[in-house]
């Protein structure tokens, strides 16, 4: 009964030492492709282009990763609601655009910010606009009862008039239209506008919250987060980080949005 006992502790003990040096970079080599976990429908993010295929911003940057690893690129679709279990069942090694909170730092890891993500006040060229005293007496459209409404509303001096929506693309329509003035929308959003609306020629005022996209992946993965962060320090470096902003966000890109 005792040998049995031991031989029972001893596979316990070989079964964590084995965990203790699982190592997901070793692994995603070994395997030669990295499961990416990204939001499909996130333009200019990710979204599924004329030829189905995936493209954006999020998708050049995990291409960027793994090309530098040698390995394949496997993109996987999840959600807000499953993308942290997918990560932690090991049904992805890393996860795109999750910004950094205290909540999530709890059960995955981040590596370096790659993205900027940001609330911005939108506006014709014409129109001078440069800082939240500039909102006095200005008409602005927002989408009701979000992290945008709520950042205009602390931010606007009270002679400002706020026209508040029910979706996006109300927001969208009567800013465009001229109902209002200007509009405050995260730069997803943003983005569209200012590519699609030659003769308006919005442009970006200021910014009135920045909270960066990161990298998600699991707890401990020294290794993986090294490489991950060695790759983003390169594409800051070589300017594709800013080809990438340029390219899918319509502007540069400022490094100063990629901090916390």
């Amino acid at each position: 009964m005792k040998l049995k006992t031991a031989l029972t502790m001893l596979g316990v003990v070989s079964l964590l030492a084995t965990a203790a040096k699982a190592d997901d970079l070793a692994d995603v080599k070994t395997a030669g492709q990295i499961n990416v976990g990204i939001f499909s429908d996130f333009p200019p993010f990710s979204s599924a282009s004329s030829d189905m295929s995936l493209k954006g911003y999020d998708i050049d940057v995990a291409q960027a990763i793994a090309t530098a690893l040698g390995v394949k690129l496997n993109l996987l679709s999840v959600t807000g609601q499953n993308r942290i279990a997918y990560l932690n069942d090991k049904r992805v090694d890393i996860i795109m655009s999750v910004g950094y909170s205290k909540e999530r730092a709890a059960v995955i890891d981040f590596a370096a910010a790659y993205a900027p993500y940001y609330i911005a006040v939108i506006g014709p060229a014409a129109l001078k606009v440069s800082g939240k005293d500039d909102l006095a007496g200005k008409t602005i459209a927002v989408n009701r009862g979000t992290l945008e409404d709520t950042s205009l509303t602390a931010a606007a001096p009270q002679s400002a008039d706020i026209k508040r929506f029910e979706n996006y693309n109300s927001v969208i329509q009567a800013f465009i239209s001229g109902q209002t003035q200007l509009m405050v929308v995260g730069n997803d959003v943003g983005a569209q506008v200012l590519a699609r609306q030659v003769e308006l020629k919005p442009e970006q005022k200021f910014q009135l919250l920045t909270s960066p996209s990161h990298i998600g992946l699991r707890k401990n993965e020294d290794a993986l987060k090294k490489a991950v962060n060695d790759v983003i320090a390169t594409m800051e470096t070589d300017k594709s980080l800013d080809t990438a902003s340029k390219s899918w966000l319509k502007t540069p890109l400022n490094p100063a949005d990629l901090k916390d």
